[in-house]
């Protein structure tokens, strides 16, 4: 029997979604940016707890109003990056969301480090594509690379956190179901 990871990843909006479910809230500092130090990317306490305790190994948790909750959707938009909510040991219902980055999160670092791909995976029009780079620059699974002035994508490494939708200049990208 496969185990489930703790974390899976979702795009911004779904992550909206979730959080629509709950009233209370808590945040806590990342602790992959705690052992790290400076995250070059992002704010401290980016861990969006929806219990007052979480088995999340950072530290400073405190209570957030929802407006605090939306400082954090912004930041995640604009500083892009992604959010990998987290289930409780049972793996039956989600405890908060983490909003990760390549800088500092372990996940990125580590390659033994597991997470579910999300529901969603991306579609490109590769018609309408300029081959900019941009979405190749903001992907952190590796799943978009151009080669020879090509974009080439490898749809086994999205995780369907939909980065590359917000950044694409042309709106050539869509995250659809995936399967």
């Amino acid at each position: 029997m496969k185990k489930i990871p703790m974390h899976f990843v979702c795009t911004l909006d779904q992550a909206k979604e979730i959080i629509a479910d709950f009233n209370d809230f808590w945040v806590m500092n990342c602790g992959c940016r705690e052992e790290k130090g400076n995250c070059k990317r992002s704010r401290m306490d980016v861990c969006l707890n929806f219990i007052d305790y979480s088995g999340s190994y950072g530290s400073n948790l405190k209570k957030m109003t929802r407006f605090e909750v939306e400082d954090i959707l912004k930041e995640t938009k604009e500083k892009h990056l992604v959010p990998r909510p987290f289930r409780d040991e049972t793996r039956k219902k989600i405890d908060g969301i983490c909003f990760c980055c390549d800088d500092c999160c372990g996940y990125f670092l580590n390659p033994e480090e597991i997470c579910d791909k999300g529901s969603l995976i991306e579609t490109t029009n590769l018609e309408n594509c300029t081959v900019c780079r941009i979405c190749e620059d903001y992907c952190y699974f590796k799943a978009r690379k151009i080669i020879n002035d090509k974009l080439k994508i490898d749809q086994d490494n999205c995780y369907g956190c939909g980065l590359c939708v917000n950044i694409c200049p042309e709106d050539c990208i869509k995250m659809i179901g995936r399967y």
